[in-house]
């Protein structure tokens, strides 16, 4: 029987106590996100970034040759739901350093899971 060897892991971090000027602006979250894939050494493909209107949040996934980071924010509540999935040698815990530095939440909650088993 072979050791259990992770396809990819997967993140899913939530942020609380963030300033609602920082969840409102959906080129402002791409570019972050954007930010965070460079961090963690995966490579863009695409993307895409829905606003639902002045104040109110954003949801958006960055889509990587690596898998992708996705991002879904409530500004009234001052809270982001992250969700980054990397194969390969990204390292996905330094996109979410570099989302938190950027965000500057009061709290992260995060969670890790290995997804998938080789051979």
């Amino acid at each position: 029987m072979s050791a259990f060897q992770p396809r990819g892991r997967h993140l899913l971090a939530d942020f609380h106590g963030v300033a609602p000027g920082r969840l409102a602006d959906p080129a402002a979250i791409e570019a972050l996100l954007r930010a965070a894939a460079d961090a963690a050494g995966a490579t863009p493909v695409g993307g895409h970034f829905h606003p639902f209107g002045p104040g109110l949040g954003v949801t958006g996934v960055l889509l990587l040759q690596e898998s992708h980071i996705s991002i879904h924010t409530w500004p009234e509540h001052g809270f982001a739901a992250v969700d980054v999935f990397m194969c390969g040698a990204a390292r996905p815990e330094k996109a979410i350093e570099a989302i938190a530095a950027a965000l500057a939440a009061g709290s992260v909650e995060l969670r890790e899971l290995a997804r998938g088993r080789a051979g």
